[in-house]
Formats: structure tokens, sequence, C-alpha cells
């Protein structure tokens, strides 16, 4: 095993939803558009709890 790494690990460029299972953790799934971002959150709603993130430019949370 290696030495574990320092830095936080950095995310894509992209939209982002929050999809969670009852009683697990949380995953964070991109998309690239706005638009195929709203289809996936209505496809995940389906079964599990979704929460948007919004758009991720550069390091940075912009508004969705």
């Amino acid at each position: 095993m290696g030495r574990p790494p320092t830095r936080p690990a950095r995310l894509r460029n992209g939209f982002y939803i929050e999809v969670k299972s009852q009683g697990s953790s949380a995953i964070l799934v991109r998309r690239d558009t706005k638009e195929q971002m709203m289809i996936a959150a209505e496809d995940y709603a389906r079964t599990k709890l979704v929460k948007i993130k919004g758009e991720m430019r550069d390091d940075k949370w912009v508004g969705v």
C-alpha cells in the first residue's frame, strides 16, 4: 500500500446531483449539460433521494 493522498480530489466541470438510497451514503453524479442533469434527476428520483447540487466550474460551485 502506498501513501494516502494529501489533497482532496478535484471535481470535473459539469452539473452535479447527489443521489442517496435510504440508509446509505450519497454519491455525486455528473452530467455535461443542465438538461441532461435534469433528466437524470427525474430518473433517479423514482427510487432514490435526489438533491440538485448545481454547476461546478473551475473548482467553484456556480448556481443552477
